[in-house]
């Protein structure tokens, strides 16, 4: 592979109110093993070494993966890896609720049992960013965020983050934390991306003022903001080709939204102005936002790795472009926050700056 140049490599970001600097670029490792995965371009164990070697030459250093991607395989082939690198120098992040040998959920007996288990697929005795991966009706919140803690102080868990949480729940979860004088969570990870806006519209507002770091997954929309796919030709392979191949009506969907078309469009004029690739400015549009440290990516070839790390350093959009792809990408804005963002207009306190402002303002 060529060699790349030192201006080009993965910039570096502080993870929320932490003292944890990460890649701007995270690699997701949901395509390491296919076992329990029917989904096309999964990897094989000796393959993703490959994309894990391509990824540290790139200057990434921020791993991603959960205890039940491709049932622990993913975990297993990270940790076969990460036993022949030197450990400090690399930031690991797992997750933890699915069902898996010992449960399912956020109770105290799940969460202790398998961080042992995912430590023991990593082969490592601590994991960077500990993370739930989905909010859990079964378990009071108290119980959860007692068990994350008690991980943190011992050791196994550095810090610890959300994922896939709706407003309150993540308010809830900054509350609590505060009020039993607990370890708080560092970060949010969130489906966010040009087609997929509408975590702004409370998510990223905790985080913005709570102090949390987003870190947007699927920024390409399953590839559909690489550009690889028109509406007048169907997909016929890769994760959207199978999926209409198993859901005809999904991609049906897709076709008939004009918003879609219309922000492909006006990626695809940057990108051919900019002399950039689809997937990198969907990605730059992501990494310009203030609350996004990291955007986790995944890739099922090694040249797919390097055009989407093309995007973490060396270029910028415009103020110009980021307005266009803001407003193309707008999403429509239901009551009650038309009504709130639109009666502050006029309200705007240069010391209340923390607060995200609507791109609809």
């Amino acid at each position: 592979m060529v060699e790349v140049p030192d201006e080009r490599k993965v910039a570096y970001n502080i993870l929320g109110r932490s003292g944890l600097k990460v890649a701007n670029i995270c690699l997701g490792t949901m395509t390491f093993g296919s076992a329990g995965s029917e989904l096309p371009g999964q990897a094989t164990e000796e393959y993703s070494h490959q994309v894990l070697d391509r990824y540290v030459q790139w200057g990434g250093n921020f791993l991603d993966t959960a205890d039940v991607y491709t049932q622990g395989l993913s975990e297993k082939f990270i940790g076969s890896w990460l036993a022949k690198q030197t450990r400090d120098k690399i930031v690991v992040a797992t997750k933890v609720r699915g069902a898996n040998n010992s449960g399912v959920g956020l109770g105290r007996r799940h969460i202790v049992q398998s961080i042992q288990d995912s430590l023991e697929r990593l082969q490592t005795d601590y994991v960077d960013l500990y993370q739930m991966h989905l909010w859990d009706y079964g378990t009071p919140i108290e119980e959860t965020l007692r068990t994350f803690d008690d991980l943190v102080r011992c050791g196994k868990a550095r810090y610890i983050g959300a994922s896939n949480v709706v407003g309150w729940q993540l308010q809830k979860i900054v509350c609590t934390s505060e009020k039993l004088g607990l370890n708080p969570f560092v970060s949010l990870q969130q489906q966010y991306s040009l087609l997929c806006r509408e975590t702004e519209f409370e998510s990223l507002q905790v985080c913005k003022i709570e102090g949390l770091g987003v870190l947007p997954w699927s920024p390409l929309k399953g590839g559909l903001l690489s550009g690889k796919y028109t509406r007048e030709s169907p997909p016929t392979t890769g994760r959207h080709g199978w999926r209409r191949q198993n859901d005809a009506g999904s991609w049906n969907t897709v076709q008939e939204d004009n918003q879609i078309w219309a922000i492909m469009d006006a990626v695809r004029d940057i990108a051919n102005t900019r002399g950039k690739s689809m997937a990198q400015v969907s990605l730059r549009w992501l990494l310009q936002k203030d609350v996004v440290p990291s955007v986790i990516i995944g890739a099922t070839t090694l040249e797919q790795l390097d055009d989407n790390l093309g995007a973490a350093s060396g270029w910028t959009l415009s103020s110009e472009e980021m307005a266009r792809l803001d407003e193309v990408s707008q999403p429509s804005v239901p009551y009650p926050y038309e009504i709130v963002w639109r009666l502050n207009k006029s309200r705007r306190n240069p010391y209340q700056s923390s607060y995200f402002v609507s791109n609809s303002d």
